[in-house]
């Protein structure tokens, strides 16, 4: 038998839970509106966070979110997200996604299908039986991402001269981050993004303070040379940013492969081929680096990065955000 509270005023126990520890500095930045634990005995069987303040928006809906996501077994996961869907219809919330920490500048989606590439760097990951709890409690499929692969990166895009000159014509230069100027870089980093990712699926903004702390987290992970902004009159117009898949090293296997993490083009700038110019730019950087493989990690099936990845990668992994109506409209 299962007792679901709320982790209170002591989050320690929330946050402890082997192999899936929270720091306690992270969970004071996302901000959970409740914490909830699902007790079997004196043991926590499963873990949820809840967010319904200073969410996306979502149409003709009430967001609620679910995230930090943990369970012991099928019966413990169901009853927790039971409890999760209650305590936010409570709030008004009519829609639930999850799992999600928060919002999508966080950990969030499910490895759907895994294929056979083994996890690499700063990828989520979890049990394969998750899925089946909360779809056995009424989640659904909501939005799909994928990673993909290419082992290609001597070949240049054959447009990438002609962008080249045309970009050059409009002003815009292309030069590596500056990591002696960190701080002053996230700053220009957390403005584009701001205004790049505002119409991506379930959008929330965050301050300039927590994304700073993001990227200082991976700071001595990053590579100048992995790294390109594109500037026009010294403000960023677009970025690419890589790093290496330090998980392979942990494996014992040569570290071959670079992580392209996050793309941008500012919206004034769409539609000239800066997208594909920084992926081609950044696969030269790679390769001559030795570099054998890239993974563009972590698009979204529908949106521009996808379109430009599918020209050189092929799919290596799909996700997915689970979604369950809680009644009502907004």
């Amino acid at each position: 038998m299962y007792h679901v509270r709320s982790a209170g005023a002591d989050p320690a126990p929330y946050c402890a839970i082997p192999e899936h520890e929270i720091a306690p500095d992270q969970l004071a930045r996302q901000r959970p509106d409740e914490l909830l634990l699902a007790w079997n005995g004196a043991d926590i069987a499963a873990r949820c966070g809840l967010w319904w303040n200073n969410v996306a928006a979502y149409p003709n809906h009430r967001l609620g979110v679910i995230g930090h996501y943990f369970a012991d077994s099928s019966a413990s996961g169901e009853t927790i997200l039971n409890a999760a869907c209650v305590r936010l219809g409570g709030e008004g919330c009519t829609f639930a996604v999850g799992p999600m920490d928060g919002n999508t500048w966080q950990r969030y989606r499910f490895v759907t299908e895994r294929g056979s590439e083994p996890p690499f760097f700063l990828e989520p990951d979890n049990p394969d039986d998750w899925l089946d709890h909360w779809t056995a409690v009424g989640f659904a499929p909501l939005a799909s991402y994928h990673s993909a692969l290419t082992t290609d990166l001597a070949t240049r895009d054959p447009r990438a001269e002609e962008t080249s000159h045309r970009l050059a014509e409009r002003g815009i230069r292309m030069r590596n981050l500056a990591l002696a100027n960190f701080e002053t870089e996230l700053a220009k980093l957390h403005a584009i993004s701001l205004v790049c990712f505002a119409n991506n699926f379930l959008y929330a903004p965050i301050s300039a303070e927590e994304f700073t702390a993001q990227y200082a987290a991976v700071r001595n992970y990053l590579r100048p040379e992995l790294a390109i902004l594109a500037e026009k009159n010294g403000e960023l117009v677009g970025f690419i940013i890589a790093a290496p898949d330090l998980l392979q090293a942990k494996r014992g296997v040569l570290v071959d492969t670079a992580i392209a993490k996050t793309m941008a083009v500012h919206p004034a700038h769409a539609g000239i081929g800066l997208g594909g110019y920084l992926v081609d730019r950044l696969h030269a950087a790679m390769h001559t680096l030795g570099f054998r493989r890239a993974i563009h990690a972590l698009y979204h099936a529908d949106n521009h990065s996808g379109k430009i990845s599918r020209r050189t990668a092929n799919v290596i992994r799909t996700y997915t955000l689970f979604s369950r109506h809680l009644g009502g409209e907004a």
